[in-house]
């Protein structure tokens, strides 16, 4: 578990909601992943010219960047690529602008998001935003995004 300060950031992705149903996330991927052709060029890249982050973004039903409500059950959900900043999404995608946080980060496995929650709760950090999974290109690990501070 680190802690790690993260600027607003741009997202355009393949957008849906729990509302839509069971396997909705794993419909969003394979679209994207489908498609991604179309948003290659506005991914934000490192100096030596490789993506810099796969994200499952996550936010509150009215875009609000909040929780998942109702147990974290209910939400909406971004499967997409970190863009440059002034990236307009081609018709067919969504972009979220995520405010800047402090985070909490922790690698991602079975029953690493419950245990993380629990923790929190033990000592008291409050979570102030939706988790974010995030996917190290480099790496191909996974990671859990839990915002614990909104930053300017």
């Amino acid at each position: 578990m680190v802690k790690v300060i993260k600027k607003e950031f741009v997202v355009i992705g393949k957008e849906g909601a729990t509302l839509d149903g069971e396997g909705f996330i794993q419909k969003l991927w394979e679209d994207a992943n489908s498609h991604f052709s179309e948003v290659a060029h506005l991914a934000k890249r490192d100096a030596n010219g490789n993506i810099v982050g796969i994200w499952g973004a996550m936010s509150d039903i009215s875009h609000s960047f909040k929780p998942w409500e109702e147990g974290f059950s209910k939400g909406l959900y971004l499967a997409g690529v970190e863009c440059i900043d002034h990236a307009d999404a081609p018709d067919g995608w969504t972009k979220w602008t995520i405010p800047g946080y402090e985070y909490i980060v922790v690698e991602n496995y079975r029953g690493a998001f419950e245990e993380t929650i629990g923790h929190m709760k033990e000592v008291g950090i409050p979570l102030v935003g939706a988790i974010h999974d995030y996917t190290d290109p480099a790496t191909g690990k996974g990671y859990l995004y839990f915002p614990i501070r909104e930053t300017s």
